[in-house]
């Protein structure tokens, strides 16, 4: 009995199952793909990316979700700051101290200008600075517009390819090297076969035996591009080491990158269709049509009013609707005017609940993607922009950093050595404590300036965050920052000119009373 029970228990735990599992009335017609994402891509990834940028050039909604995305995820640019080897860093016997409780900084000796920093990390960060504007290799923007057009290229195809060009010393660069974007459309999603020398290609990577990336198979012009002259489709083969393949993938294996826009396509095509179709209902209820009625239409002036409408040369008096005028309508004709159907006070809820589900697909916020703030207050806001920030956060050093900017200053760093721009002691041994280094993205802008400063002002003060990392989350470089708080102070030093400074909350500073003034001699007996 137990025995029979328990198979009867089993039995109908397996009819049972999971409710999202069975294919019961309510879930039978819902079979989804089992495919991985690799196929889809393969299969209608270019589709979709087509879509994609037609909407970003043609949707006010699509286009202002880049700009937000990427105004949020690069900025003005996500910046390196370089950390020396221990040995190459002269610190101050003294410099800039902390924020006391007299609400002001305090300098006790002079440091002298040459120990403020590592001279090399100075000329290291010049020599950068200098390269940045040459690094285009089209020379229209500089390495931090690059990185724009990347962050734009993340959101619009979920994926881009930056390629390193090693330039000749002729060329007169700071070093030798410049980047080239190519956006996903320059790698062919078709192109899967085996390669001829016993690699294998998927969706145009080729990949080793083992797994690893060793080439890719661009085109040679853009194959949508028809102002190009002989645009052959021609594939060139470009070595791994030479191309950053920039992308966030949504799914464990996946080689290509999907657009953002995916999920939200459908939705914002549907809209914008819906949008259209109300805006020519508006046009056509605007447009003011008047119907003449007649009851008998076979009644005695209808035979009149037939012939005349034959007569080629007999054009019917158009009625004049100006305010004032009286009309005499002849024995059974009656006016009727076209009332279209109004779509009534449905419009604003569908289209808001629309883009809010819109909004949700994309990641973005509802009052930056439609600049409608009309719902918003100060705490939906900053509620908003908090998961926006993390959301960036993550794709700023997961994806941007760690993809493309490391790798690019390393292979700016190769270049400026063997170009003899810079010398670096051991690089060539070890080239690893060279490529430290900290990109800082751009600041956030405070909701509440005053509450948010005053909050890192008490972590500081309580130990619980470092004032350099305060300052790295302004969009600054700790060492820059302090060196020119220094210089600041001692110019002030020599002008004579000094600052009260401001107290954090609950604080009082002291007031330094003038060297003229008289003291209360009362008063301090009193005391």
């Amino acid at each position: 009995m137990g025995l029979f029970s328990f198979m009867g228990g089993k039995a109908k735990a397996f009819s049972d199952g999971l409710e999202a599992g069975r294919m019961a009335r309510r879930m039978a017609n819902w079979v989804p793909s089992r495919t991985h994402v690799n196929t889809l891509i393969s299969a209608s990834g270019s589709t979709a990316l087509s879509r994609a940028r037609y909407l970003v050039r043609n949707n006010g909604y699509a286009s202002n979700a880049v700009e937000v995305f990427t105004s949020n995820l690069i900025g003005a640019g996500i910046v390196p700051s370089w950390n020396p080897p221990p040995e190459e860093t002269n610190e101050p016997k003294s410099g800039v101290q902390a924020i006391g409780a007299n609400g002001g900084p305090k300098l006790e000796e002079e440091p002298q200008p040459d120990k403020a920093e590592s001279p090399l990390k100075a000329k290291l960060q010049q020599l950068w600075t200098d390269w940045t504007d040459e690094a285009d290799s089209d020379g229209l923007t500089d390495f931090y517009g690059l990185q724009r057009r990347v962050g734009r290229e993340l959101f619009i195809a979920g994926e881009v390819f930056v390629r390193m060009r090693p330039r000749l010393l002729s060329d007169g660069l700071s070093v030798p090297l410049q980047l080239q974007i190519l956006p996903s459309e320059m790698l062919p999603l078709w192109k899967t076969e085996p390669a001829v020398n016993g690699n294998y290609i998927r969706q145009g990577i080729e990949f080793d035996r083992i797994g690893r990336r060793v080439a890719y198979h661009f085109y040679k012009e853009h194959p949508g591009d028809q102002t190009v002259e002989a645009n052959t489709g021609e594939l060139v083969r470009v070595p791994a080491e030479s191309v950053l393949h920039v992308f966030d993938p949504v799914e464990a294996g996946q080689i290509r990158g999907l657009s953002k826009l995916t999920p939200a396509i459908v939705s914002l095509w549907m809209l914008d269709n819906f949008d259209d179709a109300e805006l020519e209902r508006k046009k056509t209820a605007a447009l003011f049509s008047v119907f003449i009625k007649r009851v008998d239409p076979n009644g005695e002036f209808f035979e009149e009013a037939l012939n005349a409408a034959k007569d080629p040369n007999n054009k019917p008096a158009a009625i004049n609707l100006a305010p004032g005028t009286v009309h005499e309508l002849l024995p059974g004709e009656e006016i009727e005017t076209a009332a279209p159907a109004d779509v009534g006070a449905s419009y604003e809820p569908f289209q808001y609940r629309t883009l809010l589900r819109i909004c949700a697909a994309l990641g973005l916020p509802y009052a930056g993607m439609t600049g409608d703030r009309s719902r918003a207050n100060y705490s939906s806001e900053r509620s908003a922009n908090i998961d926006l920030r993390r959301r960036c956060d993550a794709l700023q050093h997961g994806v941007v950093a760690f993809q493309m900017c490391r790798a690019v200053w390393a292979f700016w760093l190769k270049q400026a050595v063997l170009a003899g721009a810079i010398e670096l002691p051991g690089f060539a041994d070890d080239p690893k404590p060279y490529n430290r280094v900290t990109w800082i993205p751009p600041s956030w802008q405070w909701i509440d300036p005053l509450k948010d400063l005053q909050a890192e002002v008490l972590s500081i003060d309580n130990g619980l965050k470092p004032r350099s990392l305060v300052v790295e989350e302004q969009g600054r470089d700790p060492d820059e920052n302090d060196r020119r708080i220094a210089a600041d102070q001692r110019r002030e030093k020599r002008l004579g000119i000094k600052l009260r400074g401001t107290a954090p909350a609950g604080k009082q500073v002291a007031q330094t009373p003038p060297e003229d003034a008289q003291p209360n001699q009362q008063g301090a007996q009193q005391q």
